[in-house]
C-alpha cells in the first residue's frame, strides 16, 4: 500500500538512497545491532530513536562507513556496498555530522567549513589556498540555508553549539550529501537552539536530502519526521510512518512499552498482595 507523507508526496515515488536489510553487528558475546533494516529516501526525514545502548551509534558507525556489518545487506542506490572507510560513504554522498562535532575553535567559521577541502588557485609551486573564494563560498553555503552569518571570519567557538550544527548541515550540503546522517545534533541544546537546527533539518529534506536524524528525544523528532524506526538492545522495534503513530505511543515505544506494562502490573500485583506482616517471637 502507498503511504502519503506530510509533504504530500508518496513514499513509492521515492526510490531509497541507501536500504539496509537485516543488519547485525557483534562485539564478541555483545549483539550491538540485531537484525535492523531501514530505507533512507530523498526528501524524507527518518528518525532512529532509542535510549542509551539501544545501538544507535553502531547503526551510525556502518551507515558512515566507519565498519562493516557482520550480516545483512547494506544497498546504495539499489546496488550492494561494503565501505571500507568513511571516506568511501562520503564519496557515495552520505555525510555524517557528528554530535562532537570535528571543529577547531579558534580558526574562522570560513576555515573550518572547508577543512580539508580547500580551494586553491595558481598551478604548480604557486598553488595556494584561495581565501577570498573560500569566503564568498562559504556566505553562499550558509545562505542557501537561510544562515546569516556576517562575518564569517567570526572564530566558531564563538557560536552557538546550535550555530555550529548549523554550519555542519550547511557545509554537508555544499559538498554534495544525498544523505545527512545527524547524530543526537539537539543533545544538550536550550529549547531556542535546538528550534534552529530542527529547521535546518526540515530545510535540509525539502532540498530532497534523505536525513537520518538520531535521537533520544521523541519530542524533537515527531514534529520533522517522516518515518520512525525505534531501537532496543540492538534490536529493532518498528518501523513507522508518521500517520501509523501517534506521539504518545512513540514515547512509550521509546520507553520500553511492553517492559513498562509488565512493570506496571507487577507493581499492581504487589499493591494488591503486599507481603504477610513480619512477626516477631517473644525472647
Amino acid at each position: 500500500m502507498t503511504e502519503k507523507t506530510e509533504t504530500g508526496t508518496t513514499e513509492a515515488a521515492r526510490a531509497a538512497i541507501v536500504r539496509a536489510e537485516g543488519i547485525s553487528k557483534f562485539f564478541g558475546s555483545v549483539n550491538a545491532l540485531r537484525d535492523v533494516s531501514l530505507e533512507i529516501r530523498p526528501g524524507m526525514v527518518t528518525c532512529v530513536l532509542g535510549d542509551n545502548g539501544a545501538g544507535k551509534s553502531t547503526l551510525i558507525e556502518i551507515l558512515s562507513g566507519v565498519f562493516p556489518p557482520d550480516e545483512g545487506e547494506f544497498l546504495v542506490d539499489g546496488s550492494r556496498v561494503r565501505f571500507a572507510s568513511p571516506r568511501d560513504a562520503r564519496a557515495a554522498g552520505i555525510a555524517t555530522v557528528y554530535q562532537d562535532l570535528a571543529m577547531v575553535s579558534l580558526m574562522p567559521v570560513w576555515r573550518n567549513f572547508f577543512l580539508g577541502s580547500e580551494p586553491t588557485k595558481g598551478r604548480g609551486p604557486w598553488r595556494r589556498f584561495d581565501i577570498d573564494k573560500a569566503k564568498a563560498l562559504t556566505r553562499e553555503g550558509l545562505r542557501a540555508m537561510g544562515i546569516d552569518m556576517r562575518d564569517p571570519d567570526q572564530p566558531v567557538g564563538t557560536l552557538s553549539g546550535g550555530e555550529r550544527q548549523c554550519v555542519a548541515i550547511a557545509r554537508a550540503v555544499h559538498f554534495g550529501a544525498r544523505v545527512l546522517i545527524l547524530d543526537e545534533p539537539t543533545s544538550a541544546l536550550g529549547v531556542k537552539q535546538a528550534g534552529v537546527v530542527l529547521r535546518r533539518i526540515a530545510q535540509a529534506r525539502d532540498m530532497g536530502l534523505g536525513v537520518v536524524f538520531i535521537t533520544h528525544n521523541p519530542h524533537h523528532a515527531y514534529p520533522v519526521g517522516d518515518r520512525f524506526v525505534v531501537l532496543n538492545r540492538g534490536r529493532g522495534l518498528g518501523d513507522f510512518a508518521k500517520s501509523q503513530i501517534a506521539r504518545e505511543e512513540l514515547v512509550r515505544q521509546m520507553a520500553g512499552g511492553a517492559e513498562l506494562d509488565e512493570l506496571g502490573h507487577e507493581l499492581e500485583r504487589i499493591k494488591l498482595d503486599p507481603p504477610p506482616p513480619v512477626v516477631e517471637e517473644g525472647i
